[in-house]
């Protein structure tokens, strides 16, 4: 097969149980980095992913973040569409006037991530990612941000799942037309603007490097992988991935906890 690009999601795909690089995975990835670029694509920000980037020696490369919203070369935005101000202000609105109590609320923009409190799950999400967030109310980041307009690169809502479901519903209903609404559990909402996804980030960078899809390569286990999986050359799942993503992968390769996408690596290229 013709692999002049690799791209790869985190959580869940590349990591191992202790949601880490095994030593397999990054030797591998050093094995191949000076032919085939190796581009991490996630729904995390971008400084959640230089610790892996520096283990795996391709700090200098690329990075497709915010599940596409976001993509940085030589750490300057090639790409960049946030959520309208006016849906993030609509989504802070919901939570503050809800009769049934209030949920965590994330805002991130770029390399900015503001908590209102310094809760479970913002403690939950630092473990995660190695990253710690901002401490300021939601209203405080609106005000911030309203004299520009700017927006939110992506907002994730987590809480109660009764909480949570019912604001899904609610944004489906009043919002769904303009947002990407992930529920990867019944305890979390990640939302992104309409426009973007994993594939049109990755199609931003093939465009800087005058690549196809065609000669691309990508490895995934999540719904929000399912487009990129099927569009590419070559997509890959692991084995713990979505009965959606297998469905419009080439080949499966071992579990994320097996070091699935290194062994495919090790096997194939």
């Amino acid at each position: 097969m013709t692999c002049k690009i690799l791209f790869s999601d985190i959580d869940g795909t590349l990591l191992n149980a202790d949601r880490d690089l095994s030593v397999l995975t990054v030797n591998e990835i050093k094995r191949i980095r000076e032919e085939i670029p190796v581009i991490l694509v996630s729904a995390r920000m971008p400084k959640q992913m230089y610790h892996l980037q520096e283990k795996l020696d391709i700090r200098q490369d690329p990075l497709v973040c915010y599940n596409g919203a976001l993509v940085l070369v030589d750490e300057k935005p090639i790409h960049s569409t946030e959520i309208p101000f006016e849906a993030v202000k609509r989504i802070v609105d919901y939570n503050e006037n809800s009769a049934e109590g209030k949920f965590h609320i994330s805002l991130f923009n770029t390399n900015s991530w503001y908590v209102e409190a310094y809760d479970r799950w913002a403690q939950r999400e630092e473990n995660n990612t190695k990253v710690s967030p901002e401490i300021k109310a939601n209203r405080a980041v609106l005000k911030a941000w309203e004299p520009v307009q700017k927006g939110a690169h992506k907002i994730t809502c987590m809480g109660d799942a009764h909480l949570i479901e019912k604001a899904y519903q609610h944004f489906k209903e009043h919002l769904g037309n303009d947002l990407h609404l992930y529920r990867s559990k019944d305890t979390y909402i990640e939302i992104a603007n309409r426009e973007v996804s994993k594939l049109t980030g990755i199609q931003k960078l093939l465009s800087h490097y005058g690549l196809s899809l065609e000669e691309a390569m990508a490895f995934g286990d999540n719904y929000n992988d399912t487009e990129m999986i099927a569009a590419v050359g070559h997509g890959v799942a692991v084995a713990n991935a979505r009965d959606e993503v297998k469905a419009v992968a080439n080949a499966i390769t071992g579990h994320h906890k097996e070091d699935g996408v290194a062994r495919y690596i090790q096997k194939t290229l």
